[in-house]
């Protein structure tokens, strides 16, 4: 009934819920499609490898080429494209000859560390191995 009046009094702002139950709807929409959308950045394909490989150090685009298994070149290009307009990896050009490009994980991308580690560990133990 308080929080009931509190809304009430104040013109049932935004923020404000006439339950709790109603609150923690809320919340748990919002946490769920935050999380559904964070699922969906890492699991698009090849972005989680790519984060993965550049967990070690930075590296140029023919050596994540190189790690990170069946991608092309178009691909490998489209998705750090991705990856640095979300702010989780910086593009950096080192004047030549040759010219060189080196990616590198922002802070953003090296918080993902435990994460990507975590579903790493999960798959060793949970996820048959195959055969390519």
């Amino acid at each position: 009934m308080a929080q009931q009046k509190m809304t009430e009094d104040n013109g049932g702002g935004a923020g404000m819920f006439a339950t709790p139950a109603a609150a923690a709807t809320e919340h748990s929409a919002l946490s769920c499609t935050g999380f559904q959308r964070a699922i969906e950045f890492i699991g698009r394909r090849w972005n989680g490898a790519i984060l993965y490989v550049l967990l070690d150090g930075p590296c140029r685009f023919n050596e994540l080429l190189a790690r990170v298994p069946n991608i092309s070149d178009r691909l490998l290009t489209e998705r750090l494209r991705e990856l640095e307009a979300e702010g989780m990896v910086t593009r950096e050009v080192q004047p030549g000859p040759p010219v060189r490009v080196v990616y590198e994980l922002t802070d953003a991308g090296r918080a993902l560390h435990e994460v990507i580690q975590s579903i790493s560990t999960w798959a060793r133990t949970w996820m048959p191995a195959t055969a390519e």
